[in-house]
Parts: structure tokens; sequence; C-alpha cells
């Protein structure tokens, strides 16, 4: 088989709203590479786990197994393994180290989420066991205190700013050096603005750059008038404190994005602010988890 088609793998285990003839709830693996930004089809797969067997070494078995497949479908064994759900990192780590592959705690898994909300809406409730009634909800997430961005990565200056949806699809063909570019869903209008944040540093901006790309950033959030990257699996970095006036602006930008652009954010990093190029570029989504 020829090997012709790349990508990191994004991982779920975990059991579903599904009750198995045991009576215990179903255990199950998806994987799906990262969303390419040709639109190609991803490599997703998936393998029910009996609720006994949830352990590293099941878990072990069926990623050799998943790569045995994907191999044979002409897709290079992954260089990450993005791993979403902080409770099972553990586990994933133990299992993908048998097997040599990287790991990264991380919710930049927009490709996953988008499945398994898929699968949740129109595969689990097809299933005999199905668990269809009112669940308890999920335990609330107890979010970290936001820690200030370390001062040698700060930059000179910083400015929050848009992007017609437009201009963004053309951003594969913008001169830059670290970048992590999604694919742009298709819209009717070319106009609709996405906001994001400029980080400028005309001594530091390589390094910026560099840093950013190893936090593995999610998303912007505005709390109060403290503008907040969320970035890995838990992370909650400030990036400053805005006017109350700034704050409810870029509230609404951010809030009309994810209501009319399936949630689409950016984070550029740059010398100045009239370079041309870009030191880094990365599109960020807020969506539901």
């Amino acid at each position: 088989m020829t090997i012709s088609k790349k990508g990191d793998w994004e991982l779920d285990f975990y059991s579903r709203p599904i009750l198995e003839a045991d009576g215990k709830k179903r255990w199950e693996l998806l994987i799906t590479t990262s969303q390419e930004l040709s639109g190609s089809k991803p490599f997703r797969w998936s393998k029910n786990c009996p609720a006994a067997e949830v352990n590293s070494i099941w878990l072990a078995e069926a990623l050799k197994e998943a790569l045995e497949d994907a191999n044979s479908e002409g897709w290079a064994v992954p260089q990450k393994l993005r791993c979403w759900r902080s409770s099972m990192k553990t586990m994933v780590k133990r299992a993908a180290e048998t097997l040599d592959l990287e790991v990264i705690a991380s919710r930049r898994t927009y490709s996953l989420l988008e499945w398994l909300a898929e699968r949740e809406k129109e595969v689990y409730p097809k299933e005999e066991g199905y668990l269809s009634g009112p669940l308890a909800p999920p335990a609330k997430q107890m979010l970290a205190e936001p820690i200030p961005l370390p001062e040698a990565i700060r930059g000179d200056a910083w400015s929050f700013a848009s992007i017609p949806i437009g201009m963004l699809k053309e951003a594969e063909e913008w001169p830059m050096e670290f970048n992590g570019l999604l694919p742009i869903k298709p819209t009717e209008n070319e106009q609709i603005p996405i906001p994001g944040l400029r980080l400028f540093s005309k001594q530091r901006a390589l390094a910026l750059a560099g840093w950013l790309g190893g936090l593995e950033p999610v998303k912007l959030v505005i709390e109060g008038t403290k503008l907040i990257l969320e970035a890995g699996q838990e992370d909650r970095w400030l990036v400053t404190d805005l006017t109350s006036k700034l704050a409810q602006s870029a509230h609404k930008e951010l809030l009309f994005s994810r209501e009319n652009a399936h949630g689409l954010q950016f984070i550029s990093v740059q010398a100045t602010p009239n370079e041309e190029r870009f030191t880094g570029f990365w599109m960020l989504r807020d969506i539901s988890e």
C-alpha cells in the first residue's frame, strides 16, 4: 500500500448513553484525523470496548488495530495524537507509549467534536439500549483561574481585530512561518467578520509564535473585562484586561461568529502592524464540547 495521506489523530475513549445487555454503559473508542484544508475525507475509526476491559492494555491493542487499518487505507502513522478528555489522559498516554505515539493533551480537536456531536444526534439514538430519558447533568466544570501570559512572550503591543471570512479562506496562500489553519465551511456572505487577536513583537515575534504553537490554542473568551485564551486541555491564559466598552464589543463579535461562522476565530503574530507576512497564524473555533 502506497502511503499518500498524512494527518494527526484526535481521540476520545469514553462511555456512551447506551446500556449493553449486561446493564453496563457502552464504552467506545473514536479516532479521526484532524481537519484537512483540502476538505478531503478524514480517516475515521471506532470500536466498542466491554466495560470490564476499560484499561490501557485494551486501548493499546485497539490503537494498534487502528494503525493497521489506517495503513491499509494509505495513511501514514500520525505524528501527534490529541487526547481531548482530561480524565482519560493517563490511560491514553500509557497505551500510546507502547506504540511510540506522541500524545498531546488538547481540546484543539475540532474534527472529533463535530463527529461526536453527529453521533450523539444521529447514531446513538438508533441503538438498542439508548438512554433516551433525562440524564443526570454532568458535573459542572471547574475552570482554572487564568494565568497571566509570561512577560517574555507578551510582545510589544496587541489589538483585537476582525478579518472578512472570504479573505480568511485565502490564508493558505499567505506568507507565514508557524500556523494552524482550518478548513472553512461554505458561507453565502463572504463579508462575515471573523474576530481575533493580533500580537506584535519586533524582537521576539519568532519566539512568541513558537510558544503559541506549542500551547495548542483553542479559543478566545471574554469573562467580565478579561480577554482569555483557552488552550491545551485545561489551560487558561489572561491576555489582558479590557475597558468595559471594548470587552462588550469583543464579546458581541465572538458571539456573532459562534452563531454565524461556526465559532471561527484567529490569533496572529507579526513583528509590526504594517508587516505583510505572519510569523504565526492560527485559526480557532468556539464550539460546543
